[in-house]
């Protein structure tokens, strides 16, 4: 969401973003190799067509044509009727043709708005083979990236801070996520983000740099914040800003020139004679049920319908950052949507700590027999079966798909509520914490907590630990 706009030096700063994402298909754009860009054995992927030997065709990737517009109907735009490939001519060394396959005058969507912010276009496009030069003299090129589908998405110019832009691409790395679109690490190169930016006093768009390649939202903030200051002071020297692209320098925490920036007719567009047009609609991709069951899907709405469960915000964040953790929590709601803040306490706290410290293993696709245990144990914490100390001790069991129900009858968890069982104990807890009690009387009320703790590790979790309280009250005040 865009901040109140802030200025410098009476300068506002004007930023537009491009962030291009590797799409999750089975095969490249254009033809039938395996898109493994990350391949560990370089070159493998390859074949006559995405290495542009003469006489070869093109064939559209239709799976990767549904994810774009699939996203475009997530963010509420138009999606094209009629739709074309372009031929974007320039010459680099990683790009076999010597021309790009992109869209430029119909892109597949135009318009929609995401996380506050307005959208111009999403278009797809081939990517381009992978370059290093760490290798002593010349540089060596990896072709198992050339061609993979690209997704290229333009919002408008209308953010105005570092922290603005940095979050609406959080905001398209949970969507391109939850889509099954890419997996956007950015890591990887998966999902990269470039920042156009100008300062101006009068609020009209001062002279554009593009700063390339940003590979993580801490590099999108600095590099616009580094940008805006640098544009500032050479027109408070009189000098001027010079349009170009810009690369990032993470280690020195700055940016560099990379070239002269192009404007779109230097690339001499034109509609590639080698695929034909085609009409989306008629070619049976877009449809109704489709576009319903991408609305479920959609971060806000997300947000939206944990919100009237009455989940707080953080929580909330947790459970859209790893979907794993949500279908535990859905399946316990469908149960009953009274689970809905016990399944999120523990998914949010113990399940995470389970899965940091690494005693849990939590997949990517759950089996259906983990989420019944889970939402099983819920149940039993939610209606008093259990306390919530029984439940944290049995969750790395019911997460492998445990029953809940069974671990506490075998081992004699179940709440006891019976006070001549649970007075015992707290009798044995009073003779056996002298001093902590003396402290309770003195008016440590902490002290209370902790023999209340003492009780409950002696009934092995399964005490009332309101009645262990009252009891214990009882016989310290008598």
């Amino acid at each position: 969401m865009n901040r109140e706009i802030e200025t410098t030096n009476g300068y506002t700063p004007t930023i537009g973003l491009e962030v291009h994402a590797e799409l999750k298909t089975a095969t490249k754009m254009f033809c039938g190799c395996k898109n493994a860009p990350h391949d560990n054995e370089v070159n493998t992927h390859v074949c006559p067509i995405c290495m542009a030997h003469p006489g070869t065709l093109p064939l559209v990737n239709k799976e990767a044509v549904q994810k774009v517009l699939d996203v475009g109907t997530a963010v509420g735009a138009t999606l094209a009727g009629y739709t074309e490939f372009d031929r974007k001519n320039y010459f680099y060394p990683d790009i076999p043709k010597g021309y790009q396959i992109s869209q430029f005058a119909y892109p597949l969507v135009v318009g929609g708005s995401l996380h506050n912010v307005a959208l111009t276009r999403i278009h797809l496009e081939e990517d381009t083979a992978r370059s290093s030069h760490e290798h002593g003299e010349g540089s060596i090129v990896d072709y198992n990236r050339a061609g993979v589908p690209l997704m290229e998405l333009v919002t408008e110019p209308v953010i105005h801070d570092a922290e603005t832009a940095a979050s609406f691409g959080r905001e398209l790395q949970l969507l391109l996520r939850e889509l099954g679109v890419s997996d956007a690490n950015m890591e990887k190169g998966e999902m990269r983000v470039e920042a156009n930016i100008s300062v101006s006093k009068d609020g009209s768009l001062g002279t554009k740099v593009e700063v390339k390649n940003l590979n993580s939202f801490k590099a999108v903030q600095d590099a616009i914040r580094f940008e805006v200051k640098r544009h500032i002071a050479l027109l408070e020297k009189g000098e001027k800003v010079v349009q170009e692209t810009r690369g990032w320098d993470e280690n020195r925490s700055l940016t560099f020139s990379q070239r002269k920036k192009e404007s779109s007719h230097d690339y001499r567009y034109f509609p590639d004679p080698d695929i034909p047009n085609f009409d989306t609609v008629d070619s049976g991709l877009i449809s109704v049920s489709r576009q319903s069951d991408i609305s479920d899907k959609i971060p806000s709405k997300i947000r939206e319908k944990y919100l009237n469960l009455g989940l707080p915000s953080k929580q909330i964040e947790v459970l859209i950052d790893i979907p794993t953790l949500r279908a535990y929590f859905e399946y316990a709601v469908v149960q009953n949507t009274s689970y809905a803040k016990v399944a999120a306490n523990y998914l949010t706290s113990d399940v995470v700590g389970l899965m940091t410290s690494g005693a849990v293993v939590v997949f990517d696709h759950v089996l259906s027999d983990h989420l019944a245990a889970f939402a099983e144990l819920v149940g039993m914490v939610a209606d008093g079966s259990v306390t919530s100390r029984v439940a944290k001790d049995l969750l790395p069991e019911v997460l492998k798909g445990s029953s809940a129900k069974e671990l506490v009858a075998s081992r004699g968890l179940a709440t006891s509520s019976d006070a001549g069982a649970l007075g015992t104990v707290v009798d044995q807890v009073i003779a056996a914490n002298e001093s902590v009690v003396a402290e309770y009387k003195a008016g440590k009320v902490a002290s209370m907590q902790f023999l209340v703790g003492q009780c409950m590790k002696a009934t092995k979790g399964a005490g009332n630990p309101a009645i262990l309280r009252s009891l214990l009250e009882e016989r310290i005040n008598k």
